[in-house]
């Protein structure tokens, strides 16, 4: 019983990895937490204070049938949130609720490994929700972290003969020689096609961006939010501020509130185009959505290979956009699309509900009457924004059923959605067929690259009307109400409104701010194309230019710095076999008093522990027992009683240097 008990206490972890461990998980999981519902955010808090208790004060931990019931609520509480334990949020969530588990079974060795490969697994997770450099930076600290709690577990006087600082060391120490193996094998090893960190399929996890209908509201939720939708490389001339309407979801169908797709051709539309081409690249976010946003109007005959055109002159990719994507297209600022319109996609583009908003069917209806063609309605219509009281606001008042009369006749204050909807609407009412266009509008030029930024506070709503003869123009009634919207930007446009987010405001004394944003998204653009975008394309440039032209002399290369790598890894491990161990500090300090005494021709032989060395210091020089006896008191004490006191370790340096009687 008594050899059973002693077994238990050799594998129990040391109070100072536990808590080593516990600030890792912390840190690890932390990332996490703003995609995980409220109630598992809560039993990670309780499980890390539970253990921490437990290390600190002697809590017990749960029992079997205790942690057994906590497992099955987490993976029903798992279910219950998201239908389903598997995806990148549900799946994510039951890995955090797992790892949080595991902290009130950490009893042995055994548990302390097996929490280590599940933190491991949790920085992987943790690439897959974001790959900026500041995550990379981020996970390489809580890497070190875990190698630390890792090292400190297994070294084998545990943690009271091996100070937290120098298991840090060790930690680093091991992740900067993997460093250049992992820099040659990131460089030479054979790239399959795409960038190597993607979002996996998830029903769970809502779209980024635009979505398939739009109601009212729904584009402000998105100028709200400052996060990236896509970034833009011009070739050639940049396009003026006031043409760049990046083209995206197109809605024909409209049932009184919200308006969706409806039935659309997969049948390219016809257009013809005139004039000089825009070049560009873009490099677009993910987003889980297939959009592919283009400047009107894309090129059919240069498309991506996974891309296609519908018949509303929607640019969409085959495959959801669960990664970073770059493509090139080619945009013709002036065209004329479809200018014939087939009798059943006029009738699709005329649909109105039955019932809703008499009052803006009588206002349309009579300015067909009057005699106006359908051109000089458009121009009636957006007179009437600029004139009769309109605003643009984040905050517009509520509307009701119908909800395009209370707009037109009452409130007269929306945002770009209530004005492209509400413009749709009475282009229909009047016999002109009309549609809604979403997408982004403008986009800023980044200080310190070549680019163009183009953000979620960019989305917009306009209009297309389709003319006899002309075919689809674009119509922007947003632009009649606020032009400070097209030309400079939508924080202009809403500049002494309420409600609006500190990003957006004008003049608000935070140059030093926008300088930093920029240099970081500049840093951030060349870690997304030199490293996140590193596929085949650019491994073949970067391979050329350092003489590797084949794939073959690329995995000769790879091979040779390798065997290279392991030979000298070989050799630096041969040496310090060689050297033995490198003392640690109070031996050192030992080492250098005994070294003193060599001048009586005292010396500690090999065989020799430090108390009998000491016994016979006593016998052969009587005059140094005083001094060798506080020496090997403070050595014992430095290293063996309490390590980490570096008061204990000043008193045997100093005595270490003391002159000798």
């Amino acid at each position: 019983m008594k050899r059973r008990r002693l077994g238990s206490a050799v594998l129990r972890p040391p109070r100072a990895v536990i808590l080593q461990l516990l600030a890792a998980t912390v840190l690890t999981l932390a990332p996490l937490t703003p995609h995980l519902p409220a109630w598992a955010v809560v039993v990670v808090l309780a499980a890390v204070t539970w253990r921490a208790s437990s290390a600190l004060r002697r809590w017990p931990l749960p029992n079997k049938w205790l942690r057994g019931a906590l497992a099955i609520a987490g993976i029903a509480g798992v279910y219950l949130s998201f239908g389903r334990v598997n995806g990148l949020v549900a799946g994510g969530s039951l890995l955090t609720v797992g790892a949080a588990l595991k902290l009130v079974e950490l009893r042995t060795q055994r548990d302390l490994r097996v929490l280590v490969a599940l933190l491991y697994f949790t920085l992987v997770v943790n690439f897959l929700f974001s790959q900026e450099l500041w995550t990379i930076v981020y996970l390489f600290a809580c890497t070190w972290l875990i190698t630390t709690a890792l090292i400190g577990s297994n070294h084998p006087g545990g943690a009271s003969t091996l100070p937290w600082r120098h298991a840090m060391r060790m930690s680093g120490a091991f992740m900067l020689q993997a460093l250049p193996l992992a820099a040659v094998l990131f460089i030479l090893f054979p790239r399959i096609p795409g960038p190597l960190w993607g979002l996996p399929s998830d029903d769970g996890a809502e779209p980024a961006g635009l979505a398939d209908s739009m109601a009212p509201g729904d584009i402000r939720k998105l100028v709200l939010s400052d996060a990236v939708a896509f970034r833009v490389h011009f070739e050639s001339t940049p396009a003026p501020r006031a043409e760049r309407y990046w083209r995206g979801p197109v809605f024909s169908h409209f049932d009184g509130r919200r308006w969706t797709p409806g039935l659309v051709s997969p049948i390219p539309a016809r257009y013809t185009v005139e004039g000089a081409a825009i070049q560009y690249r873009i490099a677009l976010e993910p987003s889980r959505t297939r959009w592919l946003f283009a400047l009107d109007l894309p090129d059919a005959r240069d498309l991506p290979p996974d891309a296609a055109i519908n018949g509303n002159a929607v640019l969409s990719s085959t495959r959801d956009n669960l990664q970073r994507r770059d493509y090139v297209l080619r945009s013709h600022p002036r065209y004329e699309l479809s200018p014939v319109l087939a009798e059943a996609a006029m009738q699709r583009e005329l649909q109105l509900p039955s019932d809703i908003d008499p009052r803006t069917r009588a206002l349309a209806q009579r300015w067909r009457a009057e005699g106006l063609t359908s051109a000089q309605i458009v121009e009636h219509a957006l007179r009437m924004y600029r004139n009769d009281g309109f605003s643009y606001t984040l905050e517009p008042p509520p509307v009701g059923r119908n909800s395009i009369d209370d707009f037109l006749f009452r409130t007269r204050a929306g945002f770009c959605e209530h004005y492209a909807g509400s413009f749709t609407f009475l282009m229909r009412a009047a016999g002109i067929p009309a549609r809604v266009v979403t997408g982004y509008q403008g986009g800023s030029k980044n200080l310190y690259g070549d680019y163009y930024v183009i953000r979620q506070q960019d989305a917009h709503a306009w209009s297309e009307v389709w003319i006899a003869r002309r075919g689809w123009l674009r119509v922007d009634p947003t632009a009649a109400v606020s032009p400070a919207r097209i030309d400079t930007g939508v924080g202009a446009a809403l500049a002494g409104t309420a409600g609006v987010p500190d990003f957006l405001r004008v003049g608000r004394n935070s140059h030093w701010k926008d300088l930093l944003k920029a240099r970081w998204d500049w840093v951030n653009t060349q870690w997304n194309r030199l490293v996140l975008g590193y596929g085949p394309e650019l491994q073949t440039q970067f391979m050329r230019a350092l003489g590797l032209a084949s794939r073959t002399a690329m995995v000769l290369a790879l091979t040779a710095c390798l065997v290279i790598s392991m030979a000298i890894l070989g050799l630096v491990m041969n040496r310090r076999t060689r050297r033995g161990v490198r003392p640690d500090g109070a031996r050192r300090q030992w080492l250098r008093a005994t070294r003193r005494l060599r001048r009586y021709g005292l010396r500690q032989k090999p065989s020799e522990t430090a108390g009998a060395f000491v016994v016979r210091v006593c016998e052969l020089h009587p005059a140094s027992a005083e001094w060798i006896k506080a020496v090997y008191e403070a050595y014992v004490q430095a290293r063996y009683v309490d390590p980490e006191d570096d008061r204990r370790r000043r008193e045997l340096s100093r005595l270490a240097r003391a002159p000798l009687p």
